[in-house]
């Protein structure tokens, strides 16, 4: 007998040697281990397939069921018939389309989490737009399906643009434009790619047979996380047809200034500006500089429910809550100007002017703030000092902009470097010496290398860089009396303006935020 065999080893007191060599077990300990293995891993199977998007929600109990025997092997064949589903309506590899699905399925996505829905501005669905709904047809299926996915991919991006555009007379490159910069991430055939600009022309509710004349629309799309706002712009080319994508936000309710790339020191004194209760302050920058970021940013620090706030917009960009929004409408006759005398006559205690483009709207603008009224406004230009020389263009008087004017802010935006893998920059003994001159730490300056995690770009994500110039009584007595300051502000005032930009960029750089080629490149 086995039993009485191993108690005689104890009792003779056997080596332990020895007990295994008579002993024979009943069961073979790795044919066990498996066994569990394979049960918890069906287990496992049956969950995921409760939640899964392989399977349809009417069949998930017979999955289940199936799941408890045949465990991994009916997720393969699932995971298989989907990929091979996947391939043959889009223009994707096989490859890329099963990592993706494995992102999914590693993150714990789903395909609600992933699913895009697009609507026409009367909130129709693009899809009974192309077909009332039904999606018989594959090609138009695979058409919107891909339409749906570059959308969606400029969204998980973080693009503000999306640029379609022929490349010759067979090719289409589409464009995302994250962090200021350009990326090229797909070309497609001129014929697939026409069709995808028609359907989104055709949700923008544009004419799609037009193709030479240039035309404007917008729509919206609804993802889990929330619904984004779009704007469409097309013209004809050498080619084919161009059309651009603008990407709006949603919400504004995220945007404070300490959050933007203040300093300390400038957010208070914005911070004390935006709380008094008259006043203006002008922002300034070229197109894409944040103005309108930190022009929401200064509105979240007033409280909405005690003071009257309207803005006026060209378009409304982000959903301010509890705050009058006015949009530019030319074709309505509804400019800026006629918005602003209506705003004037409807008791506000801030006015928000999303740009200042003519002499009326900015005189308009200035005698508000003489009247006991807050003015936020932004405006096109280079620097502080080429923003009142153009305010002066626009045949402003002098005394007026010396009067109703508080605060210049001119700002850029760069881009920061990927947390992941900044590496120690290599400075010239040059650099060195002037920074050592400056007494300047530069040993936390670093540059740019390049992972999977920012595509290879070395940066993820943008700050601003802020220079704010307060006009303080002398400088108005100067504005509205000295000639001779206007004439130095037109010759001197750009490069100075650029100077102090480029003392505060260089501050992000030596707290290792940015790099110096960065830094260049967006201040020259």
């Amino acid at each position: 007998m086995q039993i009485s065999a191993f108690i005689s080893c104890f009792c003779t007191e056997v080596s332990a040697a020895s007990v295994l060599c008579q002993l024979s077990l009943f069961f073979n300990p790795i044919k066990l281990v498996l066994l569990i293995a394979w049960v918890y891993l069906c287990l496992y199977v049956v969950q995921r397939l409760q939640f899964s998007s392989l399977v349809p929600e009417n069949r998930r109990s017979i999955a289940a069921v199936a799941g408890l025997f045949v465990g991994p092997l009916l997720l393969l064949v699932l995971f298989s018939v989907d990929v091979a589903r996947r391939s043959s309506r889009s223009d994707r590899g096989i490859i890329e389309i099963i990592k993706e699905r494995l992102r999914q399925f590693s993150t714990g996505t789903t395909e609600d989490d992933s699913r895009i829905i697009l609507l026409d501005p009367s909130g129709r669905n693009i899809e009974e737009i192309y077909g009332e709904g039904k999606r018989s047809d594959r090609y138009a299926s695979r058409i919107l399906d891909l339409t749906h996915q570059i959308i969606y991919d400029a969204l998980q991006e973080r693009a503000s643009d999306i640029l379609i555009d022929p490349r010759d007379k067979t090719t289409y490159t589409i464009r995302l434009r994250v962090d200021g910069v350009l990326r090229t991430i797909e070309q497609i055939d001129s014929d697939t790619c026409q069709a995808v600009i028609n359907s989104i022309k055709a949700v923008s509710s544009m004419d799609i047979s037009e193709r030479r004349r240039p035309q404007d629309g917008s729509f919206s799309a609804q993802t889990c996380s929330g619904r984004y706002s779009f704007r469409a712009a097309s013209a004809g080319v050498l080619n084919g047809e161009k059309l651009s994508l603008r990407v709006l936000g949603h919400y504004a309710g995220e945007f404070t200034l300490d959050k933007i790339g203040l300093s300390k020191k400038q957010c208070e004194v914005l911070s004390k500006m935006v709380h008094k209760p008259s006043g203006m302050v002008l922002l300034c920058g070229p197109t894409g500089s944040g103005k309108t970021t930190t022009l929401y940013a200064m509105l979240n620090e007033i409280d909405l429910f005690t003071r009257n706030v309207i803005t006026v917009e060209d378009p409304i960009e982000y959903v301010l809550p509890n705050a009058s929004q006015i949009e530019v409408n030319p074709k309505a006759d509804i400019t800026f100007a006629k918005s602003l005398r209506s705003i004037l006559r409807q008791d506000p205690d801030v006015i928000c002017v999303g740009e200042i483009r003519d002499e009326e709207t900015a005189e308009i603008a200035l005698r508000a703030s003489q009247t006991g009224h807050l003015v936020l406004a932004t405006m096109h230009s280079n620097s502080n000092a080429s923003s009142l020389v153009r305010l002066l263009d626009l045949r402003v008087s002098r005394l007026m902009v010396a009067s109703g004017l508080d605060y210049l802010v001119s700002q850029r935006l760069v881009r920061r470097l990927c947390a992941d893998c900044k590496v120690p920059a290599e400075l010239s003994q040059n650099q060195i010496r002037e920074f050592s001159r400056k007494r300047i730490n530069y040993t936390n300056i670093f540059k740019a290398e390049g992972c999977e995690q920012c595509h290879w770009t070395g940066y993820s994500g943008r700050i601003a860089v802020f220079d704010i110039l307060v006009l303080t009584n002398d400088i108005k007595i100067q504005i509205a009396d000295s000639e001779g300051f206007l004439s130095d502000l037109r010759k001197d005032g750009e490069q100075k303006g650029r100077s102090n930009l480029y003392k505060q960029g260089l501050k992000k750089v030596v707290l290792g935020i940015t790099s110096l080629d960065e830094l260049k490149r967006v201040l020259g």
